[in-house]
């Protein structure tokens, strides 16, 4: 086996990350958010943030076939694919950002933006305008820059349509079309910029297992009649996750 792949399946703590990316899986499969706002505050404590966020790409393309399909149909596919659009022509300037700061100040960051947008989320934060295209690229864009260059993605889109006024169903279902194909795209585009570390792939390949299976528990677990339930449930977890992410405890 050659060294970069054994590095990869050797790397410090990588049975509880694999369990970490677990638990990450069955809240994203039943919340349609939140994987990358636990996963990531926690991994790059043991992990540098690049490795973190190229090995966690890997992990979440199982999600393509554990949950995308079935979000895709409850999709509002115009607005969807509009911030896909913005989202990919912006990750490139986050990966960036990601391949060039500095790994303690990125970690920050991480923690920073999640409970940003946990606080924001919990204290009700609403819009009442009916979004439009403007609107869909301001969020895809942000999606692009967040997720490239702190592995979250999902911050902008969370507070996008948790704060408006679409269904739960549609909700969900938006949040894991954007979050799923745009997660799948940060390892290309990191590799594009020369700084794909070849140890995230067999590194994100031991955790894709327990990512799908999770996604798939935490899909089957999602009653629509529970909107509350399980949005609370999320934000216990993603919160917990930020403190403990937090470079004090380094």
């Amino acid at each position: 086996m050659p060294d970069w792949a054994l590095a990869g399946l050797t790397q410090p703590g990588l049975p509880w990350l694999m369990a970490l990316a677990g638990l990450a899986g069955v809240v994203y499969g039943f919340a349609g958010f939140g994987s990358a706002l636990i996963f990531m505050p926690l991994a790059t404590i043991v992990v540098a943030p690049l490795l973190a966020v190229a090995a966690f790409a890997i992990a979440s393309l199982s999600a393509i076939f554990t949950v995308l399909p079935q979000a895709w149909r409850a999709s509002d596919r115009r607005a969807t694919l509009t911030m896909l659009a913005a989202a990919l022509a912006v990750l490139p300037l986050g990966v960036w950002v990601l391949r060039t700061g500095d790994p303690v100040m990125l970690r920050w960051a991480v923690s920073a933006v999640v409970l940003a947008t946990l606080a924001a989320l919990v204290t009700g934060w609403r819009y009442r305008q009916s979004p439009g295209v403007p609107a869909w690229l301001a969020v895809g864009g942000a999606v692009g820059f967040l997720g490239g260059s702190v592995g979250l993605n999902g911050p902008a889109m969370v507070l996008f349509q948790l704060g408006g006024s679409d269904s739960v169903d549609r909700t969900r279902a938006n949040a894991i079309v954007v979050l799923t194909v745009s997660s799948a795209a940060y390892g290309p585009m990191i590799a594009a910029q020369g700084a794909f570390p070849p140890e995230a792939l067999t590194f994100g390949l031991a955790m894709a297992a327990p990512y799908g299976l999770g996604a798939l528990l935490g899909r089957r677990l999602f009653d629509p009649a529970r909107a509350g339930l399980y949005r609370r449930v999320a934000y216990g977890i993603i919160g917990a996750a930020a403190l403990l992410g937090l470079p004090l405890w380094s």
